[in-house]
C-alpha cells in the first residue's frame, strides 16, 4: 500500500510539473510574439516617433537645432550670397555651422534677448507716435 501510495503522489507531482510547464510555455510563446511584434522597423519608427512627441526635452532640442540651422542658413546667404568661389563657399559653410551651433547652444538667451528688443522698440515707437499725434482740445 506505502507503494502505490508513493506513485499516486509521484504521478500527481509529474502533472502538476507538466501543467506549469505547458503554461510558462504558453506565456514564452506569448512573449515570443510581442518582442517580435515590437522589433518590426515600422514599430520601432512608430515609437521613436511617439518618443520624440511625447517629450519635451527632445521637442526642445529639436526646435533649437532647427533654429539654428536655419539661422546659419540665412546668415550664409547673407554674408556670402551665392558665389562661385570655392573659397568664399568654404568661409560661407564653416560661418553657417558656427553660427548655427552657436545659436543652437544659446537659443534660449536669443529668444529672450530678442523678444525684449522687439518689446522695447514697439515701445518706443507707440511713444514716438503719440508724440507726434496733434493734441485736441
Amino acid at each position: 500500500m506505502k507503494n502505490t501510495n508513493e506513485t499516486d503522489k509521484l504521478n500527481e507531482a509529474i502533472y502538476l510539473l507538466e501543467k506549469k510547464q505547458n503554461q510558462e510555455l504558453i506565456l514564452l510563446k506569448e512573449q515570443f510574439h510581442v518582442t517580435y511584434d515590437s522589433l518590426k522597423p515600422i514599430n520601432l519608427i512608430k515609437s521613436a516617433f511617439k518618443e520624440v512627441t511625447t517629450s519635451p526635452i527632445i521637442k526642445d532640442n529639436l526646435l533649437n537645432n532647427a533654429i539654428g540651422l536655419t539661422t546659419g542658413y540665412l546668415s550664409k546667404k547673407v554674408l556670402v550670397g551665392s558665389t562661385h568661389n570655392p573659397f568664399k563657399n568654404v568661409f560661407g559653410t564653416l560661418l553657417q555651422f558656427a553660427i548655427g551651433n552657436v545659436v543652437a547652444k544659446h537659443s534660449d538667451k536669443l529668444v529672450a534677448t530678442g523678444s525684449s528688443m522687439l518689446l522695447k522698440l514697439l515701445k518706443n515707437r507707440h511713444v514716438a507716435k503719440k508724440e507726434l499725434e496733434p493734441e485736441y482740445e
